[in-house]
């Protein structure tokens, strides 16, 4: 929708581009979009340039073809995450019972519920304003959201009857954290962000709480780096899982996913 004042679209593009704003042009219509007057575009501008994520002053980030809303602070779901939602519903059979880890916005959530009938869906993050997010991405729809450190504030009776547990969990190994793009690494909470010494840490406990949690047949689904592949699927198959990787060069993604034998 085009504001109703007049602005100098070009000049705005040269703004954000000089910025360093990649797709300057698609940004400017976006910020132009979301201002009601030429002192909330200049607000918005201000804060961008200053580093601010887009998604964050709009309010919302595109994500497998749906509007999820995010906020301050909040882990800002990406485009590549796409393959993730992809291989967890390829691996799931009718009617299941679905938890989503480090739910972050609940974005993966949301889009495993479009795309799958749950008997039983539910998402958990340890950060409060990532719940609070998740439960407004959420409303409406037939899902849980709990606050707490992976598995442990799901209902106990869940335990050994899931049969997908989706989780994107932080990857990034601790000393690389601080060569991540300003607006991730200071405007995300690091907890969504930092995994550890060798970026496994907080993977590994998802796989060990999964061999319990995941019924006979069930199967895990988790993001990671191209790099860290084997040395996780060399984790997974230790504690009795089955691991297969897939990958999407276009989206520069790479997914893992294990299976409980049974």
């Amino acid at each position: 929708m085009a504001p109703s004042f007049s602005t100098d679209r070009p000049a705005l593009v040269l703004r954000l581009r000089a910025a360093g704003c990649v797709y300057a042009e698609d940004e400017a219509d976006l910020l132009l979009a979301a201002a009601d007057t030429p002192a909330a575009l200049a607000e918005l501008t201000d804060r961008r340039v200053a580093g601010e994520p887009l998604e964050h002053l709009l309010g919302w980030a595109a994500f497998c073809g749906l509007r999820i809303a995010v906020a301050a602070g909040v882990f800002v779901p990406r485009g590549r995450t796409a393959l993730l939602v992809e291989a967890a519903a390829a691996v799931t059979g009718p009617a299941p019972a679905v938890v989503d880890l480090c739910c972050g916005s609940g974005a993966t959530t949301v889009a495993l519920a479009r795309r799958l009938t749950p008997r039983w869906l539910a998402a958990a993050d340890i950060d409060p304003a990532a719940v609070a997010c998740a439960r407004r991405n959420l409303a409406g729809l037939p899902a849980e959201v709990y606050e707490g450190d992976l598995f442990a504030p799901l209902p106990a009776h869940w335990q050994g009857r899931l049969d997908l547990v989706v989780a994107n969990a932080p990857y990034v190994p601790t000393a690389e954290v601080e060569l991540m793009p300003a607006e991730a690494r200071l405007h995300e909470a690091p907890v969504a962000l930092d995994g550890g010494p060798d970026g496994l840490t907080v993977l590994r406990r998802v796989a060990d709480g999964a061999t319990r949690w995941l019924a006979p047949g069930g199967h895990l689904a988790v993001e990671v780096s191209a790099g860290q592949a084997d040395a996780l699927c060399a984790a997974l198959e230790a504690l009795g899982l089955m691991p297969a990787v897939r990958q999407d060069e276009n989206l520069d993604a790479t997914a893992v996913i294990a299976r409980r034998p049974g």
